[in-house]
């Protein structure tokens, strides 16, 4: 390849990222009524800057090949800060590291930019060997809040080379370019993944949502979703959880339950979304639930539909970790409109968008789960009923 080759190659590819970036994503028709999909993801691995992957230098990489891949961009956190609907998104590179990197967009459904740099997430002095799947929180102290998981290898077992111990990892930012790294949670419950900051004050204290576990993937006697305080986030610790949502035999989070972003504050209620998993002879299935918590004691659920809010669909469903939808980011804007980022299959990120409104709906007027194939069948055959009568007297 000349040099003048490569210079027109590496113009090619620029213009095709851009393209990529540019276009315009497009609401599908088919709708339940809850929420409108999009047909494009939003953030994929090929929407990471060129500059991150490729070597520009002509003497260095002749051929321009891509030097350090991107797999995977996914399981976002999000917030809307100077007027821009932002995704802290999980990058994955093809080495299996995992790291954050920040992406902007003006409308929240498409045309997100990654920002030049990833995000330099400063280390403890026991250093993440992986970090990955962070909340953004807007706390009322003024700080902007990162948790996430922080992976290391379990060294009660020398030998196991899979072995691992996740524990949640706490920074703080004013601008999303500087962070401060806080140390790692304590607590006393076993390992912790999926850990959520509430964006106020109890009682004078940080509240968390947790999910405590015996292991890295294995829940064990823990799981279900904790809710606990703490004095400080400097120094995060929190003695005692209290389990506000616990996994349920044959219900879609009957093996494992965390929740997903920090809720919305509602005049009925904190809004919460949360992910739940269930076993399958094809291995695990995860899927998004919402449910109600109390205004004033937000540990305390007060409506909670049954079944699954949202499952991976179509493409959705194929992946790195196949059957997985993932979420850790919401974002509602001005107008109430609630846009909720997803993770698909480990590899990808989705919007679907709703209104606050429609939400609460959803959420104070859906059927509880009965628990039962007896109470299913009742609750669908009262609202069947109800149904025929209205048809009937409008003569369809």
């Amino acid at each position: 390849m000349t040099k003048k080759q490569f210079n027109e190659k590496l113009k090619k590819i620029v213009i095709e990222h851009n393209r990529l970036i540019r276009r315009k994503n497009l609401k599908l028709k088919k709708s339940n009524g809850v929420f409108e999909r999009y047909k494009f993801p939003v953030v994929t691995a090929q929407h990471t800057p060129v500059s991150w992957r490729y070597d520009f230098n002509f003497d260095t990489n002749p051929n321009l090949m891509e030097r350090i891949g991107v797999n995977a961009a996914f399981n976002s956190g999000a917030m809307m800060f100077k007027g821009k609907y932002i995704l802290v998104v999980r990058v994955e590179g093809v080495d299996r590291k995992s790291f954050f990197a920040i992406a902007e967009s003006p409308n929240g459904i498409d045309n997100f930019k990654f920002w030049d740099y990833p995000l330099t997430l400063p280390e403890t002095e026991y250093p993440d060997t992986n970090v990955y799947d962070m909340r953004l929180i807007q706390h009322e102290d003024g700080w902007i809040y990162g948790l996430f998981c922080s992976e290391r290898h379990d060294d009660t077992k020398p030998d196991d080379t899979s072995a691992a111990v996740a524990s949640c990892g706490i920074a703080r930012t004013k601008d999303l370019i500087s962070w401060e790294r806080l140390l790692d949670l304590i607590s006393y419950s076993g390992q912790q993944r999926n850990v959520v900051l509430h964006p106020e004050f109890i009682n004078g204290k940080y509240a968390l949502y947790t999910r405590p576990q015996d292991g890295f993937i294995e829940t064990g006697s823990g799981g279900g979703i904790g809710w606990g305080f703490t004095d400080s986030m400097e120094h995060a610790e929190v003695k005692e959880e209290i389990i506000m949502d616990r996994k349920t035999y044959h219900t879609v989070y009957e093996v494992k339950n965390g929740l997903g972003p920090a809720p919305i504050k509602t005049k009925k209620g904190w809004l919460q979304l949360a992910h739940g998993v269930r076993n399958t002879a094809a291995g695990l299935r995860y899927v998004l639930y919402l449910f109600l918590s109390d205004l004033n004691d937000p540990g305390k659920i007060i409506a909670k539909p049954g079944g699954y809010f949202l499952a991976p669909e179509g493409e959705e469903r194929v992946g790195d970790v196949s059957n997985v939808a993932f979420s850790n980011g919401w974002i509602v804007n001005k107008k109430g409109e609630v846009f909720i980022y997803y993770g698909s299959s480990d590899t990808r990120m989705h919007v679907a968008a709703s209104t606050v409104d429609k939400l609460l709906d959803y959420v104070i007027n859906t059927p509880q789960d009965g628990l039962r194939s007896a109470l299913s069948v009742k609750q669908r055959n009262e609202l069947i009923e109800r149904n025929l009568k209205i048809l009937k007297k409008l003569k369809l």
